[in-house]
């Protein structure tokens, strides 16, 4: 019944064998059980009062290897189930080690249960491994819950301890005191850090002085546990000593077992315990006069201390005899010499020799060990050597401030330099691009040649640049130059112009849009230019016209009343805002036309037939039929004319007529001193004056009524300004002998008279076209006949008179 119930629930004992784990090779049993019992009981059935059972888990002890172990394959366990089995059992094992990496290293038999180990194991791979055991039928079923077992490799000491480097570096300075902390090193070992195997132990093993032999005592201690190095003993000097190479080792066990070797190299570095010493401690030197930035010696230091650091590197000082700042004294970075120059001009005649002080320091402070000596210190004697000095300008550059229209002959400037050495100077101008300068070449004296002029090219923001020399006149003739800057002020000295002279407005006086804008421009720059201020001057005008100002460089011209249309001539008067200011006086000719909606001038026509009265048919008749009639009277004087020419009897003076009166006193004069037909530009000439009898060859002169209509009177267009037209011949002359003279005369009148058409050829007089009613002066009588007529005076009239004096030549 009992062997049914264990059968039946599966119960399991299970039975632990260690092989033997006592010395290395040995096999021995009882070797064995001193480190793991042979069989393990999990777990015991007892009865009390019958069968009772009680079931526990698998509670398996880890299982101890040694490493590096020779005897293999080894058994380490075997594992066993107590249950009965009608069949066979099956053992299997799973894990790393077994199928998993790393494999191979142990198997297990699959009939007795035995665990093996097949190759030697190694601690610091692998520390342990834990694996599972699996009792099966041969189907494959599961008769056994899976078993944990964990194997321990047990460590041997078969590592060295080892330096973390093959040689330390460290520094120290000298005269450190024992116990002074100088540096650490490191070493490692593989073994169990649990076990003997991995206590290490530091020692120093040598000691050597760089350079040998300088020192023979220990100065370096080391901690054994912490690789900690320090001094222990005084007398560390970088001016004796410059380092120590030590012989490390390191052993584990604690001192007892493995050991290594390592170098420390320990640098002793130098602390600034030597001050700078001059070596020697005077010096003499010369200098020229009036040159700078030039060296004038050497001084030299020498320092104890390190070469190339801060604790030898020296600052050298000027301490007394140089109140001006003229030498400075510089460290020479490679030789540590001091370099002593002259940075501001000596004059021999103002001191001749300078006794310099110099200190010397080094560039890091000196250690509370150095001795307390006062601060080194030399003499430098620096003589200043003459020559003859170059002339000096009192200021460089010259600075004026002149207004642009300065008097010629001004001075601008006087006493510009001096001569170190009392010697004569000579003054010459080296630029003077405009030419407005001269200078007294004994005083140097500058004067202003003539006005300037700020609108120049050569004048930048109101500058004007010049270049002046002076040159002494002792034996080499050293010259200086400076530049001489002129600041030009601004002086009002142009004029405003007005623009536009000529325009149209609108007859309408209520238009808005009526008006000429008129603008001025003045030359000057400001504030002498703009804001502009115009006015109307005439009184006259000032009924009739009004001007307004838009802005300050802008005007507008408006009728007051409306005005007929024609030729206003208005005068304008532009006041720039210049100190003082200045005006000028502009004649604006405007003519007023009648416009359309659009502001714009319309032709007479057009204005007429686009009022809202209109012209009516019947008076279009009239005037058609009236311009017919003139036009058949017209043919009629002609006819007239020509028959009277056919009739003239042969050998007939030209003045013979029926009349004993001189017609040339009745020859009308029609007003017109325009080039005829060819002159379209100036005015129409079928708009003329009525006539007036002036004389035979008469010149008409209507000078300009200022805000007065003047008709159809020509413009003159090319002429700015509204002048009086000069005094034209008025009296014909007594002696017809005098006409050449007289028509020369009305010429140059006519020539200089702004008022009249701007035509340089001579004036045609009584020219009345073709076509004329009038006739022919061929068609006159004289009274008397040809042979009381003396018509050779014509050929003294000029050339327009002599194909006439041909046609009566009495030949």
């Amino acid at each position: 019944m009992l062997a049914q119930e264990m059968t039946s629930r599966g119960l399991a004992v299970l039975c632990v064998l260690v092989a033997g784990l006592g010395q290395v090779g040995s096999s021995s049993q009882a070797g064995r059980e001193d480190l793991n019992p042979v069989v393990l009981y999990p777990w015991r059935q007892r009865s009390s009062g019958g069968l009772s059972r009680v079931k526990r888990d698998w509670i398996i002890p880890p299982i101890r290897v040694l490493e590096n172990s020779k005897q293999v394959p080894e058994n380490l366990v075997q594992i066993k189930s107590d249950k009965i089995f009608t069949g066979e059992v099956i053992y299997k094992l799973e894990g790393p080690g077994v199928d998993q990496d790393p494999k191979d290293l142990f198997e297990i038999d699959d009939k007795t249960g035995w665990i093996r180990s097949m190759i030697p194991l190694d601690r610091e791979k692998n520390r342990s491994f834990t694996l599972k055991a699996f009792a099966l039928s041969p189907s494959g079923e599961r008769l056994e819950n899976p078993s944990t077992i964990e194997i321990v490799v047990l460590d041997q000491n078969d590592n060295r301890p080892n330096f973390s480097q093959k040689e330390f570096a460290g520094s120290v300075s000298e005269f450190s005191v024992p116990g002074t902390s100088v540096m650490s090193v490191t070493a490692t070992d593989a073994d169990d850090p649990t076990t003997d195997n991995a206590i290490l132990s530091y020692s120093i093993i040598g000691q050597e002085s760089i350079p040998p032999l300088r020192i023979n005592k220990t100065m370096f201690g080391i901690n054994n546990e912490t690789g900690a190095i320090y001094t222990r003993d005084v007398g560390l000097d970088w001016e004796v000593v410059k380092g120590f190479r030590l012989t490390l080792q390191v052993a584990d066990m604690s001192g007892m077992g493995l050991i290594s070797l390592a170098n420390a190299v320990i640098h002793v570095t130098d602390i600034n315990n030597n001050p700078p010493r001059f070596a020697p401690d005077l010096y003499t030197m010369s200098a020229v006069e009036n040159k700078v930035d030039f060296v004038i010696g050497w001084v030299n230091a020498t320092d104890n201390d390190e070469p190339g650091t801060g604790n030898w590197e020296t600052k050298y000082t000027i301490a007394k005899g140089n109140p001006s700042r003229n030498f400075v004294i510089r460290t020479d970075p490679v030789t540590n010499e001091g370099i002593l120059s002259v940075v501001k001009a000596l004059d021999y005649e103002t001191q001749e020799v300078y006794t310099l002080t110099l200190t010397v320091e080094n560039v890091n402070p000196l250690s509370i060990k150095a001795p307390k000596d006062p601060v080194s210190s030399a003499t430098v004697v620096v003589t200043v050597v003459n020559e003859n000095e170059a002339p000096r300008f009192n200021k460089d550059p010259i600075e004026i401030v002149v207004l642009e229209s300065v008097d010629p002959g001004t001075v601008l400037a006087s006493n510009i330099a001096y001569d170190p050495d009392n010697a004569k100077l000579k003054y010459d101008i080296l630029r003077d691009p405009e030419g407005w300068l001269i200078i007294n070449h004994e005083t140097g004296e500058i004067i202003a040649r003539k006005p300037f002029n700020v609108r120049s090219p050569h004048v930048k923001n109101n500058i004007y640049n010049a270049v002046i020399r002076v040159t002494d006149t002792d034996a080499g003739g050293i010259s200086t130059t400076a530049s001489l800057v002129i600041t030009l002020r601004e002086t009002n000295d142009f004029f405003p112009q007005l623009f536009p002279r000529m325009g149209t407005v609108c007859s309408e006086s209520g238009r808005e849009t009526s008006g000429l804008f008129l603008s001025a421009v003045d030359e000057d720059l400001p504030p002498h230019a703009e804001p502009f201020t115009f006015q109307l001057q005439d009184i006259n005008v000032s009924a009739n016209w009004t001007i307004i100002q838009v802005n300050e460089t802008h005007a507008v011209l408006r009728p007051l009343v409306e005005l007929e249309t024609g030729e206003y001539a208005v005068t304008v008067l532009v006041t720039d805002s210049g100190t003082p200011s200045l005006g000028a006086y502009a004649q604006v000719n405007v003519t007023v036309c009648l416009c359309g909606k659009d502001g714009e001038c319309k032709t007479e026509a057009a204005a007429i037939f686009g009022t809202r009265v209109g012209v009516s048919f019947i008076a279009v008749l009239v005037i058609m039929a009236s311009i017919a009639l003139l036009l058949l009277l017209l043919l009629l004087a002609v006819a007239v004319g020509n028959c009277r020419r056919h009739h003239m009897k042969k050998g007939e003076g030209l003045l013979v007529g029926e009349s004993d009166e001189d017609i040339r006193d009745n020859v009308l004069n029609y007003d017109e001193q325009g080039g005829g037909e060819e002159d379209e530009n100036a005015f129409n000439i079928d708009l003329l004056r009525n006539p007036v009898d002036v004389g035979p060859l008469p010149i008409s002169f209507y000078p300009p009524i200022t805000g007065i209509p003047r008709g159809k009177q020509p413009l003159r267009k090319d002429y700015p300004d509204n002048l009086p037209s000069p005094s034209y011949p008025r009296k014909p002359p007594a002696d017809p002998t005098d006409i050449e003279d007289f028509i020369n005369d009305g010429l140059e009148a006519a020539d200089h008279d702004p008022n009249v058409p701007p035509y340089d050829t001579a004036l045609i007089y009584d020219y009345e076209s073709d076509g004329s009613l009038a006739g022919s002066l061929s068609s006159i009588a004289s009274a008397s006949s040809d042979g009381d007529q003396d018509y050779d005076y014509l050929n003294d009239w000029g050339p327009r008179f002599k194909k006439l004096a041909n046609m009566y030549d009495p030949r």
